[in-house]
């Protein structure tokens, strides 16, 4: 009972991180369309965008934190792999465990929450980004950044409990 309920706890969290992860990859067209636009508007136009800079900027860190949670999902992250490739699953995912527990999700949690607060003082306030002549509002881009944040949390629960998953069937398996 309890373990279908977990199962449908990852589930939904990977379903979320697919949909974000998705929606990252889309956010790859603005940032074609505007570098291009650019490109085509300042050498053949003779006539540069205000806009162009603030947007690509913003598309990127957009697409690196909402895709952040999917690459954890897929093990696709960068890891330093000296030790770590030579190591047995089962010590493979106690390192993960500790990692996650003890070192990501509660600076993922603070994290969200900071940044979270700095989107809030954004909107209240109407701070514009200060970048271009354009000058947008940013509270937009900085609550992207904390929703990115509490994506990569959530799926790094997620993967803890996979990982515990993983330990409990290999611990079963070696018990019969």
């Amino acid at each position: 009972m309890i373990t279908k309920m977990i199962e449908k706890i990852v589930a939904k969290i990977e379903k979320l991180s697919e949909l974000f992860g998705s929606i990252s990859s889309w956010i790859i067209l603005v940032l074609i369309f505007s570098t291009v636009y650019e490109v085509f508007s300042r050498y053949m136009l003779n006539s540069p965008t205000i806009w162009s800079f603030e947007i690509s900027y913003m598309a990127v860190g957009c697409i690196v934190l909402l895709g952040s949670a999917l690459t954890l999902k897929q093990g696709a992250h960068i890891r330093i792999d000296l030790f770590y490739s030579n190591l047995t699953e089962r010590k493979k995912n106690l390192i993960n465990i500790f990692g996650y527990l003890i070192l990501y999700i509660p600076l993922g949690i603070w994290l969200t929450y900071q940044l979270s607060l700095y989107a809030y003082e954004a909107f209240q306030t109407g701070e514009q980004s200060g970048e271009s002549a354009w000058n947008p509002i940013i509270w937009p881009y900085r609550l992207v950044f904390s929703l990115g944040i509490f994506l990569l949390t959530l799926q790094s629960i997620a993967e803890v409990i996979k990982n515990i998953a993983t330990l409990k069937m290999s611990t079963s398996n070696i018990n019969e």
